[in-house]
């Protein structure tokens, strides 16, 4: 009587342990399993993320500067897929979202070319307003990773 309560009891344990187990094996999170090793994230899409102070009076010029300057500037670097421009006019605040393949690609352009380029905008903007100060306040610069 003995044995046939002990093999009772270890079957009882086996079972709970084989069923601890179908679940934890079900319970885990594939996608995280085929998720990207961190060496590899220079692969995905970022994207630069951009807020200026736009006053109202200095929209068109805004717009313009940013077709004739930076757009055929950013057109030539590898990397760049493309942008949006938004404007909020309660704020007087502009968003710029820059697309790019990969941060890499992005980070890779020299700051150097990149204030040539602002200095000319600037210019440009300065002469179209007939101002003497660049009239759009940076307010926020970072990124944004593209979620799936």
């Amino acid at each position: 009587m003995s044995l046939n309560l002990n093999l009772k009891i270890i079957f009882q344990r086996f079972c709970l342990i084989l069923i601890c187990l179908v679940v934890l094996i079900f319970q885990a999170d594939i996608p995280n399993l085929k998720a990207l090793p961190m060496n590899t994230y220079q692969g995905e899409i970022v994207i630069e993320e951009l807020r200026l102070k736009v006053p109202a009076d200095a929209k068109v010029a805004w717009l313009n500067a940013e077709r004739e300057i930076w757009e055929p500037w950013l057109s030539s670097q590898d990397g760049f897929l493309g942008r949006q421009l938004f404007w909020n006019k309660e704020k007087e605040e502009a968003l710029i979202l820059v697309n790019w393949e990969n941060k890499e690609l992005w980070k890779s352009i020299p700051m150097s070319e990149v204030n040539i380029v602002q200095e000319k905008f600037e210019d440009h903007v300065k002469t179209a307003l007939n101002i003497r100060e660049n009239p759009f306040e940076l307010i926020y610069e970072g990124e944004l990773d593209k979620q799936r």
